[in-house]
């Protein structure tokens, strides 16, 4: 199974990238490489990819350097998948929900409502049942390379006015890509497709009465509790499950040592994005509470089965975009059996 291949190869890579990146290179980098993330400069994510890039030069000797290119320098949040594609760069952290009319695959991959949020469990599904071997195909039918996933947690919603049972979201019009935003709808919102970084302003000029965020860590950073400061108690996803992704052809002109040293560098990622943001998490609920938010009534009954009810449609309905879509709800739907 690919999952199972890679971590072999990532673990060697690991020892061998501590000789290499013991020997400061003298020399200029053999190639030089673009990495979009979904952060601005200064954000918690944004330092952990920063850590991404430093780790793939360090651990390469030098012999890859890497560009990181934040939010809003140079290529749009919704327009990192397809700058991969391309080739205008050479390494992206994308959103799927933001890109999901290219590829439905990614919103199944990113978690639908009704998903597990247990990391293990995730794990498994991706390494063990199969669902990266499916995304990886899917991926490189679009020129992409699919690397190691990395989770992130809960998405919640955070509004301008109180949530005080589902009935209050007729009507709002909330900042929700992808399924996320399918789930709002069912529930009588109006989804926006905006990037993380138009969230804030659009929030405090109306243009939006409430958003998600792919954590808390998001919302914290973005400073949204300064304009909105409603968070409802039910998450639309349990946890995210996130990918970085390569350019094919870029990929293809690395010899293997440098493949496998840039994979060990993405599980590095995986691993600092699961234990930090865990954290994070923990802090930014605690520092957003001190500046005014206010959590939602406890939900009746009533709310968690129309919350339940609106996202139970959404899995069959992806099903139906792609066979690569079909596979991976298989998979989901066997393992919920199990």
């Amino acid at each position: 199974m690919l999952g199972k291949m890679s971590r072999t190869v990532a673990t060697g890579a690991v020892a061998l990238s501590l000789t290499l990146g013991s020997v400061a290179s003298a020399t200029a980098a053999e190639y030089n490489w673009r990495f979009a993330n979904l952060y601005s400069r200064g954000t918690a994510f944004g330092e952990v990819y920063q850590s991404m890039a430093d780790n793939i030069e360090k651990m390469s000797g030098g012999r890859i350097a890497v560009k990181m290119m934040y939010a809003g320098e140079g290529v749009s949040t919704n327009g990192i998948f397809g700058a991969v594609k391309s080739g205008l760069i050479t390494m992206g952290a994308p959103f799927q929900p933001m890109h999901a009319g290219e590829m439905s695959e990614g919103v199944i991959e990113v978690g639908l409502p009704g998903g597990t949020d247990n990391p293990a469990k995730l794990m498994d599904l991706f390494y063990e049942k199969g669902f990266a071997d499916v995304l990886s195909e899917a991926y490189a039918a679009h020129g992409v390379q699919y690397l190691d996933p990395y989770i992130q947690p809960p998405v919640y919603i955070i509004t301008k006015e109180p949530i005080n049972s589902v009935a209050d979201f007729e009507g709002l019009k909330i900042r929700a890509p992808g399924a996320y935003g399918k789930f709002l709808r069912n529930l009588g919102a109006s989804p926006v497709n905006l990037a993380w970084s138009e969230i804030y302003t659009s929030l405090s000029t109306g243009v939006i009465d409430g958003s998600i965020g792919s954590n808390m860590i998001d919302h914290r950073d973005g400073n949204h509790v300064e304009v909105a400061k409603y968070m409802y108690r039910l998450p639309l996803a349990g946890a995210q499950v996130l990918p970085v992704i390569v350019n094919q052809q870029a990929w293809n002109k690395l010899p293997e040592d440098l493949q496998a040293i840039v994979k060990a560098a993405t599980s590095v990622h995986a691993k600092d994005q699961l234990t930090k943001s865990r954290k994070w998490e923990s802090e930014a609920i605690a520092d957003m509470e001190a500046k005014g938010l206010q959590w939602s009534p406890e939900p009746s009954e009533a709310d968690r089965q129309a919350w339940k009810a609106a996202g139970a449609n959404l899995w069959e309905e992806y099903a139906k975009e792609s066979d690569y879509s079909a596979r991976l709800i298989e998979v989901l739907e066997k393992d919920v059996a199990e």
